[in-house]
């Protein structure tokens, strides 16, 4: 929260405390709903009633008779209803938050609730033998505008690409890759592609490019010197497409981690470092971790029965196969482990609501190597449907094929992209509708938060227009800033760093675009309500004052969320 918001709950608080017996009951404070019932509340009186042996309004009244609002934020204090207590700022406050917001200006709602604590948010990862689909557009945008608000939110932040180029996926590309290659000079009727195999065109893109540059000579090489060829010319290019759609989306990765990099030492180490804590043994040639003992060590110390660990029918998994190979899961724990050794405080992954299953596996996979299952958070992300003219779209006119994240930023405006798909919790299922995505109106919530920042600007132009000094005001002017319009606009822009503590506490980037909606929203209001260039000098310089800070606090918003901040629109 800001220095200033901060101030006046401590004050309140200390205001509180000072009033009670050393032995209390625990209370709350709250902003009202309706502000005419204050601007913070407590139930203060009525949960202590018992303790001073009468009716919480008289509670309230006695506690009211000690406080001693002198030189702090309040004005004054009501007793309401059956013993809530109401406090009411001054006018000073007000002003102070205006003045703080245009002194902080591209810093406004940074703080330091972090502490500089390091954080790495691995999202997106798609698998690299194919387009990125609808859910990396939506785990794209979730997971950057994350990022960005835990580093306002004073963390130390990295952003990581999982690259998945092991692993039976590669195998499979590599069969893929071969079998289209032998096609380009053989034809599709003497060497058919398997079903399981990759059947989109961009892997007969890929094949067509080798065979162009290669012509037929790998033809007489042994299938595993001819896709081991295929796979080092194609995922490449792969990767490098994908890095090249999501600068397009403005994403920007510190790291791009290859899987294959764990197979050098990291997954053996951490299979010895499983053994040497007694969580893995041998059974039919295969080595297995213990998940069903790590996982009722974590559930016993919860405070869970052996019957309820009972219900969930754990399981233990394989690390290494009867064949010497290690699995999937053991890189995956290999490389969590290898995130918290590079000295990462905490590990969100955004992953697919599909993997539910494997959150706990790896969150008890950390707890067995000694170092907490706290380490690792998961933010699980619901399925994207795209609507146009009310109805389910699953293809691209244009291409007539399902569309990919790179079909969507060709048709659609990125900013769109990226305040939509950041609109709802990560958890929730979500309709994008094509057609609001593109419409220039206030229907469109990116737009209608674009347009307010314009609609200052021109504002502004106009009183530059008619040669009136654009100005910040001073205190005594910001204190005739008293209308109910005024009053919520400014509580609004006040809240701004609260709410980006509490979404980067909660991971939930649609509080931003929830509370830049509600700016927009307020402002229009005000100035609906408040004519800006009026006679009275003083209250004109107040309310230019006040739309300097809302051009700030939106211009902000938008950025932290990578969304640009037209002055025209």
């Amino acid at each position: 929260m800001s220095q200033i918001v901060k101030l006046v709950k401590e004050q309140l608080y200390s205001l509180i405390q000072k009033t009670l017996p050393k032995e209390h009951m625990e209370y709350k404070i709250e902003v009202p709903a309706d502000r005419s019932n204050g601007d913070f509340s407590t139930n203060v009186a009525m949960v202590n009633s018992k303790i001073f042996s009468k009716a919480p309004r008289m509670v309230a009244e006695e506690i009211l008779e000690q406080l001693d609002l002198a030189e702090t934020y309040f004005d004054k204090v009501e007793v309401a209803g059956p013993g809530f207590m109401n406090f009411y700022l001054k006018d000073e406050f007000y002003a102070d938050i205006l003045i703080d917001i245009l002194n902080s200006g591209g810093n406004y709602g940074k703080s330091d609730f972090g502490e500089g604590k390091k954080v790495l948010v691995e999202f997106v990862s798609a698998n690299p033998t194919g387009p990125m689909h609808m859910g990396n557009a939506r785990g794209g945008a979730l997971g950057d505008c994350l990022a960005t608000i835990l580093e306002w939110a004073g963390y130390y932040v990295e952003r990581e690409f999982y690259i998945n180029d092991a692993g039976n996926q590669i195998d499979k590309f590599g069969l893929s890759l071969d079998i289209r290659y032998q096609q380009y000079f053989k034809g599709e009727k003497i060497v058919e592609l398997p079903e399981d195999s990759y059947h989109g065109d961009d892997i007969i893109l890929l094949a067509k490019e080798f065979a162009e540059i290669n012509g037929d000579r790998y033809l007489n090489e042994s299938e595993e010197v001819r896709r081991a060829a295929l796979v080092e010319f194609a995922l490449p290019k792969n990767i490098e497409d994908m890095k090249a759609i999501l600068a397009k989306y403005r994403i920007e990765y510190d790291t791009w981690f290859k899987e294959s990099s764990l197979y050098e030492t990291e997954v053996k180490d951490t299979i010895d470092e499983l053994t040497k804590r007694g969580y893995t043994y041998e059974s039919e040639d295969a080595l297995w971790y213990k998940n069903i003992k790590v996982q009722t060590e974590i559930l016993k110390a919860e405070g869970k029965s052996n019957e309820d660990i009972e219900k969930l029918e754990l399981k233990d998994d394989v690390l290494v196969r009867a064949n010497g190979n290690p699995t999937y899961f053991v890189a995956d724990i290999a490389y969590h482990r290898n995130k918290i050794k590079r000295g990462f405080d905490k590990s969100i992954n955004i992953w697919g609501a599909d993997h539910h299953g494997h959150v706990a596996r790896m969150q008890g996979a950390l707890y067995a190597l000694g170092f907490g299952a706290e380490k690792l958070d998961v933010l699980l992300m619901q399925l994207v449907r795209l609507v146009k003219d009310g109805e389910v779209v699953r293809m691209s006119k244009r291409t007539g094929k399902a569309i990919m994240l790179k079909d969507l930023l060709e048709e659609i405006p990125i900013d769109a992209v990226r305040f939509l798909f950041n609109m709802r919790e990560a958890g929730s299922q979500m309709d994008f509708d094509l057609d609001l995505a593109v419409e220039q109106s206030s229907q469109n919530p990116v737009y209608y938060c674009q347009y307010a920042h314009a609609r200052i600007c021109s504002i502004l132009r106009k009183l530059e227009e008619d040669r009136i000094e654009i100005i910040p005001a001073n205190k005594e002017d910001l204190m005739l800033l008293k209308s109910f319009e005024e009053r919520e606009l400014i509580r609004h822009l006040s809240a701004l760093t609260d709410e980006i503590v509490q979404a980067a506490k909660n991971y939930e980037p649609a509080r931003m675009t929830r509370y830049c909606i509600e700016l927009a929203t307020l402002f229009h209001k005000f100035y609906n309500a408040c004519y800006v260039n009026v006679e009275n000098e003083a209250l004109r310089r107040a309310r230019i004052h006040l739309c300097l800070c809302v051009k700030n606090v939106i211009s902000n918003v938008l950025s932290m969320m990578k969304i640009t901040v037209p002055e025209q629109m």
